[in-house]
């Protein structure tokens, strides 16, 4: 990105919801792709959301000047990245460092979530002690596929396996195991604590430091804001007790929070098409969800049980939807016309992403 269209600002700001839109972009390394590795595009985004497998390869694309897939299946397989129920009760793809700090920072999320899930029914009902003493035990000798652990805790408590398979990735830390969301990859899912797994014990969260690390990827922002990214709740006097941040204003008046040194984009910079997957934290992070959305767009994306297909951006928005056909993409929906130069960029972004999708599995990935 260049100085003409960055700014660093250290004074208030009243923000229009296009350069708020323009910085997200800038702050998220969608500008420009940017010559970092996987892990370090991990962590600068506090993981990677990945409840469906190639969305995460989609994001890692579209940001990185290069992004080798089966680097990042590597990267899982020696775990330097790890899969692990985390943000919004949600697997993400992250880093060691991060899941061992923002598993204890979202477990009271994560028991709402067991609270109301049909798919844990009634044995949510029994003692949370007693289940993860029982889990101690059935893990004991190592890693174990999802149904097993359900089935052996069956033994121990009378409710059906699969009600408690999925008791147990809520109450316990329980990191998926590689070949899960290794690329091209197929197999169930196999659970064990990350601690274990990682070798890096989880830890009291820094709750200030992990908002800055927000800021500086989704920022500014208000504390609702930090909630919907995480889930966490009850924030707003955290942020109001950091002294080093910066207080702007959105075109309503809101206070957005922010990191002193953190980079302001121009309005009219540019923001070249980019094909995102499913679900990314980019339009999931935020209250009203609206900085790269429209209510249209959003609705049109929105099915029943999430979204519908694969997300295309064009000027920075939201602008269509598209699908993986045979190795291809088809791009299904465009909520406008596109432009001579989004035609172009959409052309360029095309060949890169099947590109992507054209890398076959080797060895230990498959």
């Amino acid at each position: 990105m260049s100085e003409s269209n960055t700014s660093l600002w250290r004074v208030p700001l009243r923000l229009t919801r296009q350069r708020l839109n323009r910085t997200l972009l800038l702050r998220q390394h969608l500008l420009e792709r940017v010559a970092l590795s996987p892990t370090d595009m991990v962590r600068h985004l506090v993981g990677l959301q990945a409840q469906e497998n190639l969305p995460p390869y989609l994001s890692l694309a579209a940001r990185l000047t290069d992004a080798d897939p089966l680097a990042v299946s590597a990267l899982l397989e020696d775990r330097t990245l790890v899969r692990l129920l985390t943000l919004r009760g949600t697997i993400h793809l992250l880093t060691p460092e991060d899941a061992a700090a923002l598993r204890p920072w979202v477990t009271p999320r994560i028991e709402q979530e067991i609270r109301v899930s049909q798919s844990v029914g009634d044995s949510r009902d029994i003692e949370r002690s007693q289940v993860e003493a029982a889990l101690r035990e059935v893990l004991a000798d190592g890693p174990l596929p999802q149904k097993d652990i359900g089935a052996r805790l069956a033994e121990r408590f009378p409710y059906p396996a699969t009600q408690l398979g999925q008791l147990a990735r809520g109450v316990a830390p329980l990191a998926q195991l590689p070949p899960r969301g290794c690329w091209k990859a197929s197999g169930g899912v196999v659970y064990d604590y990350v601690d274990r797994w990682t070798g890096v014990p989880l830890a009291e969260p820094d709750v200030p430091d992990l908002v800055r690390r927000y800021l500086r990827a989704f920022g500014p922002a208000t504390a609702a804001d930090v909630t919907a990214w995480s889930a966490v709740t009850r924030l707003a006097p955290v942020l109001k007790g950091m002294d080093d941040l910066v207080q702007h204003e959105d075109e309503d008046g809101r206070v957005l929070y922010d990191v002193a040194d953190a980079p302001i984009a121009d309005e009219d910079a540019p923001a070249p098409v980019r094909l995102l997957g499913t679900y990314d934290n980019l339009w999931l992070s935020h209250a009203a969800r609206d900085r790269v959305t429209d209510a249209v767009a959003r609705k049109s994306w929105m099915g029943t049980n999430g979204g519908i297909g694969n997300t295309l951006f064009a000027d920075g928005w939201l602008a269509g939807i598209w699908r993986v056909d045979e190795g291809r993409v088809v791009v299904d929906r465009l909520h406008r016309e596109l432009t001579a130069q989004e035609e172009t960029e959409l052309a360029e972004e095309t060949a890169r992403v099947e590109a992507l999708l054209s890398v076959e599995p080797t060895g230990a990935s498959r």
